[in-house]
């Protein structure tokens, strides 16, 4: 007796298109590597070019100031204008070793480009507080690290921690100089972004600072130096010193402290008029406003 014959199963044929690579010449290779470093390198030519107008004051026929002219020109801070030159410093110390293998090539600025380099700011930024020799040594770690490729900021900025830990790079900052928090990837400063605060006491790797709400003690890589001038910096403490005498009273209400936390967020060195009454008005109902004008005086 025959088998009984089994339904054919319904199937499809599935077509895989095979791409073939394009293989490009030498001169196709060289050509795309020199547009590549192009686009990598905008911040670095960015900050070049920031410095040399700085340098040669080609500013000073419609500004006072660098910082004014940037600030117009650019609508660049004078935090971002110092990033980017000094960026651009780091990247001509790390044009100086040899780092990574990649075609070797000249570009249009007679730079020979056979490095691994950095693509923004940020990847260099950690590296602005070593010395040169330092920073090519992390440098080639990061990029080792990151399995030859570009490596992100937060992979430099580990490596970089390591070798402060190792060679015990000072403190830069100093008792008085007022700084910003830097909040990210840190959630113990969750609400701190934007603050500004004292350096009351420096540390081997932190400091402890002073803010609108109380003392803190933070690690170096989470505080922003605001560059105020020694002027600026005293006129910050001065107002440091009456928010923490204002926050000592117990009777403050809500309206008063949402105003302190203000002040403790203004991205300036000085307080408005208004601010300044405000901040006498409270001053004078918690009556610490006689020990405020002698310590003005």
């Amino acid at each position: 007796m025959p088998k009984p014959e089994l339904p054919k199963e319904h199937s499809e044929t599935v077509s895989v298109e095979v791409v073939q690579l394009e293989e490009l010449t030498l001169e196709e290779q060289q050509l795309r590597l020199q547009l590549e470093r192009k686009v990598e390198r905008s911040f670095y030519e960015c900050g070049k070019a920031l410095m040399e107008l700085r340098n040669k004051r080609l500013y000073r026929s419609t500004h006072k100031t660098f910082e004014k002219y940037c600030e117009s020109r650019f609508s660049f801070t004078h935090r971002n204008v110092n990033y980017l030159i000094a960026g651009s410093e780091v990247v001509d110390n790390l044009l100086v070793g040899t780092i990574g293998s990649q075609i070797q090539i000249e570009d249009d600025l007679g730079t020979i480009c056979s490095q691994i380099l950095p693509t923004n700011e940020c990847q260099v930024r950690p590296l602005t507080k070593l010395e040169p020799d330092q920073q090519r040594e992390v440098w080639q770690q990061a990029v080792e690290k990151a399995g030859n490729k570009v490596p992100s900021g937060r992979i430099v900025k580990d490596v970089v921690q390591r070798i402060m830990e190792r060679t015990k790079v000072p403190n830069p900052y100093r008792i008085g100089e007022v700084c910003q928090f830097v909040v990210k990837d840190n959630p113990d400063f969750r609400g701190k972004g934007g603050c500004w605060c004292i350096v009351s006491q420096v540390n081997n790797f932190s400091c402890n600072v002073i803010a609108w709400d109380g003392e803190y003690t933070v690690s170096m890589d989470h505080l922003k130096s605001l560059d105020y001038s020694d002027s600026n910096c005293e006129q910050m403490q001065e107002i440091s010193k009456r928010i923490t005498r204002l926050l000592s009273n117990k009777k403050l209400e809500d309206a008063a402290i949402k105003m302190l936390k203000h002040l403790g967020e203004v991205k300036r060195p000085y307080l408005t008029p208004f601010e300044e009454k405000l901040l006498s008005f409270i001053e004078q109902e918690c009556g610490v406003v006689d020990e405020a004008s002698h310590n003005q005086s």
